[in-house]
């Protein structure tokens, strides 16, 4: 262990190939002594309550009469390239009036609308005509377009039989998971059919336009589509989809399920617990990520009759779509635990066959079987952009308890447990011993 509060390292590591490396490896490690701050509050300027007044000083500050040269050689430049002096003023008091300083600690995390919990019920896409039915809570984020999330927009889409109806997103990747009933898709890059239980994705695209037919609608007299897109998050970054990220991917039911099926089939044989017993749909363009597309992430989650699955939390927006469940089925979710792992005050969502709902990002959420039937959730979530950050920072409560019981609280969103970082420390502890032996 190196204790890096006593010590600076005067000398950058670099790393390549993979591996860790000095600078420069023709000289050793050097260290500077750094002296430790007091821990009294009498000495320690860190923890003084007098008041004081500090003057600081930059470098080529605004009396530096090398700025003041260089301003005037700017304008006489722009004079000779025929810009007035005027222009040149009125245009940089124009852009220096929009520049805004926030005092750091106040303004570190600023108070944004909070994501809330929602409900988009099955009955909105059970009736009516063909149409697009949206999840829109622009208003509570709030944004000037439409969105169920600050990166995701969700939408049933109703087809009647005989029917057509066009859906259209500018967005890098879109979502059709299908809720009710068949029908084919045509697209830019060709025709398919689906049918219930099928999922879908449609990376960007020339015209960002599908058609949506349907053949069959089940008991209601019309499809039914659950449509997910990222357009949000281009919207608000000011872009549009001009690149083909992944192929267009097809999952069939069958092929879901049956993999569910083979993972019971082989933890049983293990002994392993159930408790958890779902599968990441991945796509091929996505192998270090493991997520449906390079933004979106979605799960076909199983919770058995009687099961509790206990709580997590993870950093992006869960958009959960009900695929099947009988009464007593349902997610706990809040912003907090107690000591013992359990939520406080939380808000309850009665899962409904067909229904979506929102589960705030960072919130704690359990889920909950108390039906004597196989229980099944699809959540969309933004969570491929998250993981490709490294900031998705998934947790499980019974992890987090047992820290908290070790007295450690985990900070980082992904545990330092790469053994290139352990040989980092063994490194530097054996160059720091060499040093202080000779």
């Amino acid at each position: 262990f190196v204790d890096f509060s006593v010590m600076s390292l005067t000398r950058p590591l670099s790393v390549s190939g993979g591996g860790v490396g000095l600078a420069s490896a023709s000289r050793p490690l050097s260290w500077s002594k750094v002296s430790k701050v007091s821990s009294s509050k009498t000495s320690s300027p860190r923890m003084s309550k007098k008041p004081c007044m500090m003057t600081m000083t930059f470098p080529g500050g605004s009396r530096d009469p090398k700025i003041r040269n260089n301003a005037a050689a700017t304008f006489e430049a722009a004079q000779q390239a025929g810009i007035k002096q005027q222009e040149v003023t009125a245009d940089t008091e124009k852009w220096e009036s929009r520049a805004e300083v926030f005092e750091y600690t106040s303004a570190a995390n600023p108070t944004l609308n909070p994501i809330s919990v929602y409900v988009h019920p099955p009955e909105l896409h059970e009736v009516g005509p063909t149409r697009v039915i949206p999840f829109d809570l622009s208003d509570t984020l709030p944004t000037p377009y439409p969105a169920t999330g600050p990166n995701l927009m969700s939408s049933f889409v109703r087809i009647d039989v005989g029917d057509s109806i066009d859906t259209t997103a500018s967005a890098t990747s879109q979502a059709f998971y299908v809720i009710r009933g068949s029908g084919t898709t045509k697209t830019d890059e060709g025709v398919i059919d689906w049918s219930e239980g099928d999922l879908f994705v449609l990376p960007a695209s020339k015209t960002g336009t599908t058609v949506h037919s349907a053949v069959d609608g089940g008991a209601f007299g019309g499809a039914a589509l659950y449509w997910v897109t990222d357009e949000p998050l281009l919207k608000y970054l000011g872009v549009s989809a001009t690149e083909k990220r992944f192929e267009p991917t097809m999952f069939r039911r069958e092929m879901m399920l049956n993999s569910v099926q083979d993972l019971a089939d082989e933890k049983g044989a293990a002994g392993e617990e159930l408790n958890r017993l779902g599968v990441l749909l991945g796509n091929e363009a996505c192998p270090d990520t493991k997520t449906l597309t390079h933004v979106l992430w979605s799960l076909l989650n199983s919770i058995g009759p009687g099961i509790v699955q206990r709580a997590h939390r993870h950093n992006s927006i869960a958009l959960d779509m009900a695929v099947y469940a009988k009464p007593g089925v349902y997610t706990m979710m809040g912003q907090a635990l107690d000591e013992n792992g359990e939520i406080v005050d939380p808000i309850r969502v009665d899962w409904v066959t067909g229904g979506v709902f929102v589960t705030p990002p960072g919130w704690w959420h359990a889920h909950y079987n108390e039906s004597d039937e196989t229980a099944w959730v699809l959540p969309m979530q933004d969570a491929g952009l998250y993981t490709y950050q490294r900031t998705l920072d998934i947790r499980f409560v019974d992890d987090e308890v047992a820290n908290l019981k070790n007295g450690r609280i985990r900070g980082a969103a992904y545990e330092v447990t790469n053994k290139q970082y352990t040989n980092i420390s063994c490194m530097l502890q054996k160059q720091l011993s060499d040093e202080n032996a000779n």
